[in-house]
């Protein structure tokens, strides 16, 4: 097996089982560790995994977020339902700000069951989903692109964002702790404070799996968002903490055939 199908067969596995074993993987392609190692290496510098001891994961870290191509295969259903229990908050006439994220991508792509809209976003795939959409006003978002997370972002997406106004923003987070939510990655954060800033109501985002972890910077307080979309009930204590404060927050369920 040629170096770059083992590779893309190591994110095969990583995509399915979320981790590896660094023996196992030696083991089954027949190659010695430090094969596999220099392989893991370069897959961790291109931004696709993060190595522990012993092998890999694509599970999130503190300053860790899998690649957007990554995160695109994983978890359908749960994005799904998700995304279905965002649109009940969407009414044609609207001007809705989407940010980026797989999440956020599927939602886009659905959104122009409720045309005419006005839709602004920084998300490359929604963008690429609405395009061509009938009566969808798109308002893409200039700034720097990044391929890890499939968007734009920097002082163009923060200034262009400063002159819009829309009637709802969602917002998508990969780490959320007590009652606050957090992301990895400081130009995306910014990102996400100017949508909601501009938004008269915010909602989040964040797959039940992702509460319970922080990651290294502060997004923002739960308490600044209108509701809290998730896709399964988070952890008694999670859950407890959410309702304490007041906050709204939906377990979204799957739709009905008639839907």
């Amino acid at each position: 097996m040629k170096r770059e199908e083992r590779r893309q067969a190591i994110m095969d596995i990583l995509v399915e089982a979320r981790a590896v074993d660094l023996d196992d993987l030696a083991d089954r392609f027949a190659v010695s560790k430090m094969t596999i190692h220099r392989d893991l290496d370069d897959l961790e510098q291109a931004g696709l995994l993060r190595k522990v001891r012993g092998g890999a994961t694509i599970e999130a870290g503190t300053q860790f977020e899998s690649d957007f191509r990554i995160r695109e295969l994983q978890d359908s259903s749960a994005k799904s339902r998700m995304a279905h229990a965002a649109l009940d908050l969407v009414e044609s006439g609207m001007t809705v700000m989407v940010n980026d994220g797989s999440m956020a991508s599927l939602l886009g792509a659905r959104l122009a069951d409720k045309a005419p809209l006005t839709v602004i976003t920084n998300n490359a795939a929604v963008l690429d989903h609405l395009k061509d959409a009938p009566r969808v006003n798109l308002i893409a978002l200039g700034g720097v692109f990044s391929p890890k997370f499939n968007g734009y972002f920097g002082i163009v997406t923060e200034q262009a964002l400063a002159r819009l106004r829309a009637d709802v923003a969602f917002i998508s987070t990969p780490a959320l702790a007590g009652l606050q939510a957090f992301h990895m990655d400081e130009p995306v954060v910014r990102a996400k404070r100017a949508m909601m800033a501009a938004a008269e109501r915010r909602v989040l985002l964040v797959n039940h799996q992702r509460f319970g972890r922080p990651a290294l910077h502060l997004l923002a307080e739960l308490t600044e968002f209108d509701a809290i979309i998730t896709d399964a009930p988070p952890a008694p204590e999670d859950r407890a903490a959410i309702d304490r404060a007041g906050i709204v927050l939906t377990i979204a369920r799957p739709p009905s055939p008639e839907e």
